[in-house]
């Protein structure tokens, strides 16, 4: 999948956890952290690759990129992994503790937004050709449907014309049909 379509996945995710779950009191910062890092953890597996577009992001990303991306393995090795789940998961949780006292909202929050977004990636992938190696090590790449042929090709027609739009009208839905639970919660945040 493109990164729009990951960004997208992200956020349609994060919003089906915060329609579904019973959500902690948060402040607008942490809000606006949480969708931030739900974005990044959307696009994180993809930093196994040096064009990724989340080096494209950042500054010097390029150089950054070349020189980092190689420690994954190649692109959908370890980062699209169960074993790479927590790999990240783990860095991210140190990241953010060591910049708790800075940043002053709930990590725990911003975590698990990071984290929706992380396995949403994989998530998605899974539909793509090539699948993912769930279980690396092992040289196994699982993918839904199981028959390779009926796999979405990434960034191809189908997804953009189908998978990207469908993501946007269901999104739509979650917020319509949890209108009231999301406009409570947004009244929370501005009082």
């Amino acid at each position: 999948m493109v990164a729009r379509t990951h960004d997208l996945a992200a956020f349609t995710t994060l919003s089906i956890v915060a329609a579904y779950t019973p959500l902690p009191q948060m402040t607008m910062a942490t809000m606006l952290v949480s969708l931030a890092a739900n974005f990044i953890g959307g696009l994180a597996p993809d930093l196994d690759q040096p064009t990724s577009d989340l080096w494209r992001r950042i500054p010097a990303g390029s150089i950054w990129g070349r020189i980092l991306s190689p420690l994954f393995g190649g692109h959908r090795m370890i980062a699209h992994s169960i074993v790479g789940i927590v790999i990240i998961g783990i860095g991210m949780q140190w990241l953010l503790s060591s910049i708790a006292h800075i940043l002053v909202v709930d990590m725990n929050v911003v975590w698990w937004a990071f984290m929706i977004g992380l396995v949403s990636h994989i998530f998605m992938d899974t539909f793509t050709k090539e699948g993912v190696p769930l279980l690396f090590p092992l040289p196994w790449n699982f993918g839904f449907p199981p028959v390779k042929a009926l796999r979405v090709k990434a960034g191809g027609m189908f997804e953009k014309s189908v998978i990207f739009p469908g993501l946007m009208l269901f999104t739509g839905f979650i917020y319509y049909i949890n209108y009231p639970k999301f406009l409570d919660l947004f009244r929370n945040l501005i009082t």
